[in-house]
């Protein structure tokens, strides 16, 4: 995961060097099954181009979509995914765990 969250890091700082907005969502809490463990991450651009992961796919669009909202309004969001939220079954997690992600813009 060292190397993942390094690439993860590098990217957003490439990004925010060349002027792009950026946003960083992390993995904060974790309950049953779930994907990717906590401090998994994965940061967007302005455009909608990603890296890295923070549930192997099954939440990364509304994850992206709030990143996004975040790079416009400059307000973090603390999201929750899970088998009793049915968000997550709309988003595809349905692994019988819960998730929460930290979404905050790069400043």
């Amino acid at each position: 995961m060292t190397a993942d969250l390094d690439n993860v890091l590098e990217q957003a700082a490439a990004w925010r060097g060349a002027g792009k907005g950026v946003a960083l969502a992390t993995v904060v809490t974790t309950w049953g099954s779930s994907p990717r463990p906590v401090g998994s991450q994965l940061v967007v651009d302005d455009s909608g181009k990603f890296v890295g992961s923070v549930s192997g796919g099954c939440i990364e669009g509304a994850v992206v979509e709030q990143g996004l909202a975040a790079i416009k309004d400059g307000k973090t969001r603390l999201l929750d995914f899970g088998v009793t939220n049915e968000q997550a079954w709309e988003v595809g997690l349905a692994c019988g765990g819960k998730v929460q992600v930290f979404v905050e813009r790069v400043a």
